[in-house]
């Protein structure tokens, strides 16, 4: 089955053609199952909210808010929503495609991304989209051309890289486990039998960020998701989310996502 923004599945809250390119937000109910599609252009999907698993090809991954995934033209992909969910996707045509075509690497292939720079890009494209104006069009242009860009140095860095080593993929289920909790570097490299020094060096080598600088990005993943579908309180969303105290919490909210939690709040639950 293909499909393409026209006849894209769920409910589309919003759709604007800018700069030549189609951002549209869609909205899914809890427990729908879309079957196998695909779709005509490249895009990218931002999950502003809720969760659900993705099936492609034989493999699968798990959506959730903040998570950017990439989907090329064609790719075969499934999807089954746990809860009600929503997203925020930017379709790439041909044209925009052509202007990239002489960067060094390309996204080809599906890819998934957690990582504060796209996070804080993303989300203020997201926010432009929802407050357009006469100078929409060059800052969503800017924008976009920063996330290709951001990803295609992610593809770079994956391909000079081998798969980490057993336990470097342990250290990092282990911290997604238990992001919550106050982890010493010490304690996660001794769960896992290496040096401390051995750990920061190999998991920044493969992972492209310090083990504090994760932990940083799983609590604030965490704390968008509350902010987004709960009425708590912003005192109880830091320390739920491992923070020190609310203005701690806000602090790195504000450096990794470019906006208040107060800001965020109400882009995501006004719509």
């Amino acid at each position: 089955m293909k499909s393409d923004f026209d006849s894209f599945h769920g409910t589309i809250l919003k759709n604007s053609s800018v700069a030549g390119l189609t951002l549209t937000e869609t909205a899914y109910a809890p427990n729908l199952s879309l079957p196998g599609h695909s779709h005509q252009s490249s895009y990218f999907c931002f999950v502003l909210q809720g969760s659900f698993t993705e099936t492609y090809g034989k493999r699968f991954r798990d959506c959730s808010s903040s998570t950017l995934i990439f989907h090329p033209a064609g790719e075969m992909h499934s999807d089954c929503f746990h809860a009600t969910s929503r997203c925020f996707n930017l379709k790439i045509d041909a044209q925009w495609l052509d202007r990239i075509r002489d960067c060094k690497a390309t996204l080809t292939e599906p890819a998934d991304f957690r990582n504060d720079i796209l996070l804080r890009l993303t989300t203020r494209l997201y926010k432009e989209f929802c407050n357009l104006d006469e100078l929409s069009s060059l800052v969503i242009e800017g924008l976009t051309l920063e996330i290709i860009a951001e990803t295609f140095r992610h593809a770079l860095k994956g391909r000079a890289q081998q798969h980490p080593p057993h336990w470097l993929a342990q250290a990092r289920e282990l911290l997604r486990d238990r992001f919550r909790e106050n982890l010493s570097l010490a304690s996660v490299a001794q769960a896992v039998g290496v040096h401390e020094t051995h750990l920061s060096r190999e998991f920044r080598r493969y992972y492209s960020c310090t083990v504090g600088e994760y932990v940083r990005h799983l609590r604030i993943e965490y704390a968008c998701r509350l902010l987004s579908a709960s009425n708590a309180s912003l005192a109880e969303i830091a320390l739920a989310a491992g923070f020190f105290d609310q203005s701690h919490f806000a602090r790195n909210f504000k450096w990794q996502t470019g906006m208040t939690p107060h800001e965020y709040r109400r882009i995501w639950q006004s719509r």
